[in-house]
């Protein structure tokens, strides 16, 4: 797999190693067990997979050769990179400017662009529309473009089956930036709508099947379909593809209902299926999968608390918290400096969408075990400050000279 060139700042003494070691040791990855890391009054539970993935790194890599190529001219952002705080910090301290926050909605108005200026498209890719903007000013939009290849592949495999007259289902968070533009790319090819979640899957089943009149489409999926979307044609032959960075399972369940909902409606045999229902398992991303399936392997261990670190906005970060919370008190926070001290830590609560203070997080027995994960776009560094203040909260423990030597 290619390399990539990341500041080392990024990286860290201690998390890194581990990494590696553990790809050494198990390059088929089949090994989902967690690492375990005891300090004596202390031990850390770590994920098998977590930070930084291929899309990631290679977004990085580019986004720090556009600076070191340009000195001496001006560098945009479309949008945030990535969902991590501390990448996008570097970033901006860097001199380079973000065109739209994560919403889509504009900073820096189209007309102050140049020709002489450059233009780095985020990891997750950009709008056909966005596209066509730049092009417009003279500005080549692949230059420097870190779009995930993993997110390209979901457009291929929905360009493909939209050419096969499929109408093709995206299973997003429809403001999110890549639904945005998976959603853009793939109405070029094929009439398209988003659903973010089961609950959708099942209104627009009703819609499929006339259970419920087509009158209420327009309302029920507002801004979510293509221009001149026909309900009444348009369902009659789907594909679902997805954000790469939803849940595995929530995306697979979504299209195993709807495939469902198609064989009993049309009374199909085996062999009739793909008439109606494409074939798109392959649009998930590896990453997602190995972090989700890792955090599974986790959470069959015991422990006091779970601490995944991540930006808030991070979608496959926010879905890792989901399946913590399930099990065992979880704590989303975006840096070290969450860790206020070892009575009090400020995290993220996913219901209220706001930070909240909680006191006496950690165990008052010893010896204390606690989980660490974190998203696709986390740097190793982040867990590593993570890792260290918690443990200096504790008295007695072993150096981690002595912990790391087995690694």
């Amino acid at each position: 797999m290619k390399t990539f060139n990341i500041p080392d700042f990024y990286r860290s003494r201690i998390i890194t190693p581990i990494k590696e070691f553990r790809r050494k040791n198990d390059k088929l990855k089949r090994d989902y067990a967690p690492t375990l890391l005891d300090f004596g009054p202390v031990q850390f539970l770590i994920a098998r997979h977590f930070g930084f993935c291929y899309g990631v790194e290679n977004a990085i890599d580019i986004a720090y050769k556009a600076i070191n190529e340009n000195p001496d001219r001006r560098i945009f952002l479309l949008s945030e990179m990535i969902h991590n705080p501390d990448v996008n910090r570097d970033l901006t301290d860097r001199g380079v400017r973000f065109m739209m926050d994560t919403k889509g909605n504009q900073l820096i108005p189209w007309e102050e662009l140049t020709p002489e200026d450059i233009v780095i498209v985020p990891a997750f890719g950009t709008t056909v529309e966005n596209q066509k903007k730049l092009a417009e000013l003279g500005i080549n939009s692949y230059v420097y473009d870190t779009t995930c290849p993993f997110v390209e592949k979901v457009w291929n495999r929905a360009a493909q089956i939209g050419e096969k007259d499929y109408t093709i289902i995206v299973h997003g968070k429809p403001n999110h930036e890549e639904t945005r533009a998976t959603f853009s790319h793939s109405k070029e090819n094929a009439p398209t709508i988003v659903i973010k979640d089961l609950k959708q899957a099942v209104q627009l089943a009703k819609y499929m099947t006339g259970e419920v009149p087509l009158s209420g489409f327009a309302t029920d999926f507002q801004g979510q379909f293509s221009e001149g979307f026909d309900p009444k044609k348009d369902l009659q032959r789907i594909g679902v593809v997805n954000q790469t960075t939803m849940l595995a399972s929530d995306t697979q369940g979504i299209a195993d209902y709807l495939k469902n909902v198609m064989i009993k409606h049309y009374a199909l045999k085996p062999e009739q299926v793909e008439e109606r229902f494409a074939n798109t398992r392959d649009t998930l991303c590896y990453a997602t999968n190995d972090n989700q399936d890792a955090t599974y392997a986790l959470l069959t261990h015991q422990a006091d608390l779970v601490i995944v670190a991540g930006g808030y906005n991070s979608s496959n970060t926010s879905h890792l918290v989901e399946l913590c919370e399930q099990k065992f008190p979880t704590y989303f926070i975006e840096s070290v400096n969450k860790l206020l001290d070892n009575e009090l830590i400020r995290h993220f609560d996913l219901f209220k969408k706001e930070e909240v203070v909680t006191k006496h997080y950690l165990p008052e027995t010893t010896p204390a075990r606690i989980m660490l994960t974190c998203g696709a776009s986390c740097p190793d560094a982040v867990v590593e400050a993570i890792l260290m203040r918690l443990l200096s909260f504790f008295e007695g423990t072993k150096p981690v000279e002595e912990v790391m030597q087995a690694f």
